[in-house]
């Protein structure tokens, strides 16, 4: 099953500060039939202007990634942790028990990004997080796992979740296949940059594309194409 979902269709929410777009149901935007893809829960395309973001505010047993597509974003918790991730770059925090942070785009442009939230296998873990640097060079025409609670998945953001997230940018004209790790699983994607072809079907930048019950597929990169996709049970 492959259910493509064009940008113009998902949910929008512009606060000025932030334009937010919501592939599943967010805050006051609610589609019963776009509750949750698996164990996906949120995928939230956002805008962020320079020098604005999101004052401390508290979360709990869930587990957040932040895909920087361009600018930086710029994080500070409750742990006493803080850091700046850049474009193409990844933190992942998982709130467990508890813990109250800061986003904000310190910069003197806009930031745009992808939130993704997905629900941890077990409530009551320890809160953390981290952020790391995944060159777009090492992800030319292979996918690289960037966050994972998967076994093996050594070099990827740890999450407590029984979840991959994973990039690859794509060459126009060349084509790039993923398998799951059963037929079983969900995957959601979302081009960051350019289009591409999943059989018939093309999908926009910014589009979302969810797909279940599929051994395997293959992706086809109409232009030169940035990709990033959620994998769980």
């Amino acid at each position: 099953m492959i259910d493509h979902r064009p940008f113009a269709a998902i949910g929008a929410a512009n606060h000025g500060w932030l334009d937010a777009r919501h592939h599943f149901s967010f805050a006051d935007y609610r589609d019963p039939a776009r509750m949750q893809w698996g164990r996906l829960r949120v995928w939230n395309d956002d805008r962020i202007a320079p020098n604005t973001g999101f004052s401390p505010h508290p979360h709990r047993d869930m587990e957040i990634i932040t895909y920087v597509r361009t600018g930086a974003i710029s994080h500070a918790d409750s742990l006493g942790n803080s850091g700046r991730t850049v474009a193409g770059d990844v933190q992942v925090m998982s709130a467990g028990t508890g813990i109250e942070h800061s986003e904000f785009n310190r910069e003197d442009s806009e930031t745009t990004l992808f939130q993704i939230w997905i629900l941890p296998d077990s409530a009551g873990a320890a809160p953390r997080w981290d952020t790391r640097p995944f060159p777009k060079a090492d992800r030319a025409g292979r996918w690289v796992v960037l966050a994972s609670g998967v076994a093996g998945d050594d070099l990827a953001l740890p999450i407590n979740a029984d979840a991959r997230v994973a990039g690859a940018t794509i060459r126009a004209g060349e084509s790039l296949a993923y398998a799951p790790r059963n037929v079983g699983r969900h995957v959601y994607l979302v081009p960051a940059s350019g289009s591409l072809r999943i059989g018939d079907i093309v999908v926009q930048a910014r589009d979302g594309v969810a797909i279940a019950d599929e051994a395997g597929f293959t992706l086809t990169a109409i232009d030169d194409c940035e990709v990033v996709l959620v994998e769980t049970a």
